[in-house]
Parts: C-alpha cells; sequence; structure tokens
C-alpha cells in the first residue's frame, strides 16, 4: 500500500513526499521532470528507509492518468492514498493568452485529477479505506480576473471535493480540499504572479500548507483553507458582493506596467 502523489517533482508535491517519507509512508511519484524524482526518490529511501516507485507522467496528456494507473497496476503495487497536487496556472488576459496554455490548466487542475479520483475509488471502497486529498487553492472561493481559468479549476476542485466526500464518508474513504493561499514554491514563477500584489503580500511557506493537508486528511475534513488569515479572507467571500468581489481578485492579479 502506498500514497501516489502528482507533481511530486517540486513545490507542495515535494513537500508531501519528504513529510509522508519522514512519517515512514511508501510513496508512487509522479510528474514529467524524471531527473527530478529519482534524485527526490533516492534521498527519501537513503533517509528514511522507504520504499519509493518513480512513474513519469505529463498529466496534460488525455491518455496519461489511464496510462499512470496501468503502469502502477503492471508493477504489482497498491494505491491507498492520492494526493492530487499536480496543476498550474497562467497569468494575463484571457482573449490575449495562447489557448493551448488555458485548456492545459483544465487538462491538468481538473480533467486528470477527475480520472485519478475515479480510478483509484473502487479498490478503496472495496477496502473500506483509503484518502484523496486534492489540492484546491483559496482561488476557489471567487473569480480571478487576469487568471480566469485557474481561478474557475480551482472551484471545480472544491465543489468536486465537496461532494465527493459526502459520496464516500460511509465507506470509510476520506476526501479532503486543501485551499492554500499564495505559498512560496515555483509556481508563482511558472504562473507568472511572482510579482503580483497578491502574492508579495500574502505568500506563505510550503511546509505549513502540507501540514495542514494532511491533517485534514487525516481528520477526513472536507474543506481546510491553510492559513488564519486565508480562512478569514475565504470566509469573508460569502459576505461580499460578487461584482466587488471579481473587482477586488482583479486588481490583485492584474499586472503591473
Amino acid at each position: 500500500m502506498a500514497t501516489l502523489i502528482t507533481g511530486a517533482s517540486a513545490g507542495l508535491g515535494e513537500g508531501f513526499a519528504r513529510a509522508l517519507a519522514a512519517e515512514k509512508c511508501d510513496l508512487l511519484l509522479t510528474a514529467r521532470r524524471t531527473d527530478r524524482l529519482e534524485a527526490l526518490a533516492q534521498e527519501l529511501r537513503d533517509r528514511h528507509g522507504v520504499t519509493v516507485h518513480v512513474f513519469a507522467a505529463d498529466l496534460a496528456a488525455a491518455d496519461a492518468p489511464a496510462g499512470l494507473i496501468a503502469d502502477i497496476t503492471a508493477a504489482g503495487l497498491t494505491i491507498d492514498t492520492l494526493i492530487n497536487n499536480a496543476g498550474f496556472g497562467g497569468r494575463g488576459a484571457f482573449a490575449e493568452m495562447p489557448l493551448e496554455t488555458q485548456l492545459g490548466q483544465i487538462d491538468v487542475n481538473c480533467r486528470a485529477l477527475v480520472a485519478l479520483s475515479h480510478a483509484v475509488l473502487p479498490a478503496m471502497i472495496a477496502a473500506g479505506r483509503g484518502g484523496i486529498l486534492n489540492v484546491a487553492s483559496t482561488a476557489a472561493f471567487q473569480p480571478g480576473p487576469w487568471m480566469a481559468v485557474y481561478y474557475a479549476t480551482k472551484a471545480f476542485v472544491l465543489s468536486f471535493s465537496e461532494a465527493l466526500h459526502e459520496e464516500v464518508k460511509g465507506n470509510g474513504i476520506h476526501v479532503s480540499a486543501l485551499c492554500p493561499g499564495p505559498t512560496r514554491t515555483e509556481f508563482a514563477d511558472v504562473a507568472g504572479m511572482g510579482d503580483s500584489d497578491l502574492f508579495k503580500r500574502f505568500a506563505s511557506g510550503p511546509d505549513t500548507v502540507v501540514r495542514d493537508g494532511l491533517k485534514a486528511l487525516a481528520a477526513n475534513r472536507a474543506v481546510k483553507v491553510s492559513g488564519a488569515m486565508n480562512a478569514a479572507m475565504a470566509g469573508s467571500i460569502r459576505f461580499t458582493p460578487r461584482a466587488l468581489a471579481r473587482r477586488i481578485a482583479g486588481s490583485l492579479q492584474k499586472a503591473r506596467s
């Protein structure tokens, strides 16, 4: 039995791998960058004496989730926990960004997450135990001009996770959505938001986010917003007119000239 972590080559994915290896959990790591995965896997084997398997996959490809599960099954391995961490964002005006980038966000952030969840759940239900941690975002709680698709994908992840939590909680399976705010990982640079006011003002460290996510999953908490300030901001959205919420989010995301 092992934990499958997507997007494990850097950022929160790497953080989850390190934290779980320290707890003596066997790991299945996947991402596009095999060299990084292999280096991390060897480090964790040497340091913690755990079994770590590496599977290279580009989850933006339509057949990647099925191929990943097939490779894991062929290796005789079983997944008891899935951490859907892989994801990326793009910052800029929707009409000006390449369509490939926009659709890629949907493919990785939503489609692959759903496909992997669907693949692992039947065995978990049969066993009467298991866990799925989906990494959403505080972006899930309001629309985000200048990161329109990213915010929308995270709203999907949050809604999907809450629904799935309710469906399978009677089967002994934990499902949690982790909603971090801006976090100091390479995600911000890839998304082009490292210079945004949102990131500069509110970014937190990845270790806290990882800890919060694992605790939430262990407790079968449907939604966990990481960080007191992030939780307060996410909660306040319920009382904020939508027009104002989207203007505020847009002002924080819009690129400065």
